[in-house]
């Protein structure tokens, strides 16, 4: 899949680092010039372009005509939607997620503006300071725009079928895909022999089938 983000610092620059370590095809454009500098020294040259993501030239650049998803995660929620709507409505992007920096502002990441996926950023924190109060349920992180799939999140109890066992030994649907895993302070991306260990958090991509398969596995 290639993906196209727009907004060099923090959000995308580790959003870069994640999906092109799960093989993914990356680009990111950043226009600030100490950014573009710091993006130099932690990610390969060949996934970097300076201009600014608003600019049509810039985004075909970057290699918009054959992109799948666009991400707008800039500081500026004025720039992503017109990022997201010159992504979505000029090029035809299959998938545009944007940032919401304010949240006043979320009413407007809809697909009139070219958004598939608007990520409030307090919104996703409200979940967790609602949610997590009980960490032995999984709770969702996210709803993936129309349909069932969203992004959960959920503890490996002591006594899971899950704990102690290689990945690629457990029985996960094909419809769910493993995220990321959270150990301490560390984050490790999901291969096949990578251990499952109690307190890990697991993160995941799944319908509401998988969270049932899910909840067998990891509670």
């Amino acid at each position: 899949m290639k993906v196209i983000i727009v907004g060099g610092g923090q959000v995308g620059a580790y959003l870069a680092s994640l999906l092109s370590s799960n093989g993914h095809e990356i680009r990111i454009i950043e226009n600030r010039e100490n950014i573009y500098k710091n993006l130099q020294k932690e990610l390969p040259n060949e996934m970097l372009i300076f201009g600014n993501g608003s600019d049509p030239e810039v985004m075909e650049k970057a290699g918009i005509d054959s992109a799948d998803v666009v991400a707008a995660v800039t500081g500026a929620d004025e720039t992503n939607l017109v990022i997201s709507t010159l992504a979505k409505m000029e090029f035809g992007i299959p998938k545009v997620v944007a940032r919401v920096n304010n949240p006043k502002n979320a009413w407007l990441f809809n697909s009139t503006m070219g958004v598939d996926i608007g990520v409030n950023q307090a919104e996703l924190i409200s979940y967790f300071v609602v949610e997590e109060m009980n960490m032995k349920d999984m709770f969702t992180i996210l709803k993936l725009g129309r349909g069932d799939y969203s992004i959960v999140q959920m503890k490996v109890q002591k006594n899971a079928k899950a704990a102690d066992q290689l990945l690629k030994n457990l029985s996960i649907s094909s419809k769910t895909v493993l995220i990321a895993i959270i150990r301490n302070e560390s984050v490790l991306i999901p291969k096949g022999n990578t251990q499952i260990l109690a307190d890990d958090g697991i993160l995941a991509l799944t319908d509401e089938n998988g969270r049932k398969e899910l909840k067998k596995i990891f509670s």
